[in-house]
């Protein structure tokens, strides 16, 4: 791996010191099933990338050859690497120059290799950090019962959203719009009441625990839960951008969901939502897909639309009501890590 001072790259949307505390952090940019040996396109804090498999080892690297500036993503890839399109140079095992075809048999410069990041395959994502802090390393967010026995694993397609992370994360973490936003897939606008609920700071963020009578079996479906059932959604918020949620359905049932907006600018996310599950495995995955896919579209236009477009991070800049427990502790979590308030350059 080439090692290099990080600095924000042109054109950067996210202030500088900001750029640099997400960078020390882990985030996706790809679903594992989806990277082969071709050399395929990321972007995470604006930063563009390239990332491919070698021998059944993941790079992710800038995208661009050090040779001549050509972006790597529009070549292609052999047996020992990617190669790019304008003098053949190859790039393999951690963004490594290993062929020059006009200089056979020649030593190969160590300036030639790629600027590579550091990589790890978890919940059948890439996660990239483009600028670990060796002194305070940040630890990779964890997903519960994803390899517990008896649960299926589904990592559903991602997508983007034209918003800041930060803003789409809040959303995840909101229990008030429910009844306004999600009717037509689990909520029921008559059930608009939020109870009570206490935020737990953790090492990563904060944890809660949210009771409610809010079903969350589709609007349609034939199966309920029995009347009077209560039912707990247990939040894990792990800061900057990803938190999981898991479903405690009637009997010993649990659906865990996670929530993994990558920074793709401060304009842009990219969305990714690895499922874990212990009952209907029967169900196509394709249909787990379409309805994930169904409740996060219900939310695009209010993230979307939102002003400001950057997460106000001083509480006295939005006014707040009692639902608001976890956005508050969002935001003071996100303060706690030292970020400015994400405005955008």
């Amino acid at each position: 791996m080439a090692m290099h001072t990080p600095t924000p790259p042109a054109h950067c949307t996210f202030e500088p010191d900001d750029w640099l505390r997400l960078a020390r952090q882990w985030h996706p940019v790809a679903r594992s099933c989806d990277i082969t040996g071709a050399p395929g396109k990321a972007v995470l804090l604006d930063e563009q990338l390239v990332v491919y498999r070698i021998h059944g080892k993941v790079v992710v690297a800038r995208d661009v050859c050090p040779h001549r500036g050509v972006p790597l993503t529009l070549g292609f890839h052999d047996e020992e690497g990617v190669v790019c399109p304008y003098h053949g140079l190859r790039f393999g095992d951690d963004g490594r120059c290993n062929r020059i075809p006009s200089s056979p048999g020649q030593p190969i410069p160590a300036k030639l290799n790629l600027i590579s990041y550091q990589v790890e395959e978890r919940f059948g994502l890439i996660w990239v950090c483009i600028a670990p802090d060796a002194d305070n390393p940040s630890p990779l967010p964890s997903m519960p019962h994803w390899d517990d026995v008896g649960f299926q694993q589904i990592n559903c397609p991602g997508f983007e959203v034209d918003g800041f992370a930060g803003r789409q994360v809040e959303g995840f973490l909101d229990v008030a719009h429910f009844a306004w936003v999600h009717t037509e897939t689990f909520a029921d606008p008559n059930n608009q009441v939020v109870p009570a609920y206490n935020p737990v700071e953790t090492d990563t963020g904060f944890a809660v625990d949210y009771w409610s009578s809010v079903s969350n079996f589709a609007a349609d479906s034939p199966q309920q839960a029995p009347e009077g059932f209560e039912w707990l959604r247990h939040f894990e918020m792990h800061l900057p951008f990803t938190a999981t949620l898991t479903i405690h359905f009637p009997g010993e049932s649990r659906l865990v969901i996670m929530n993994a907006a990558s920074p793709v600018s401060a304009r842009k996310t990219r969305m990714f939502a690895p499922i874990a599950r212990n009952f209907d495995l029967h169900v196509p995955v394709e249909d787990v897909h379409a309805f994930n896919l169904k409740v996060f579209e219900e939310d695009r236009l209010m993230v979307e639309t939102q002003k400001p477009e950057r997460l106000p991070l001083d509480l006295a800049l939005e006014a707040h009501i009692p639902a608001d427990r976890s956005s508050i502790a969002y935001r003071r979590g996100l303060k706690r890590m030292g970020f400015g308030e994400f405005f955008l350059v």
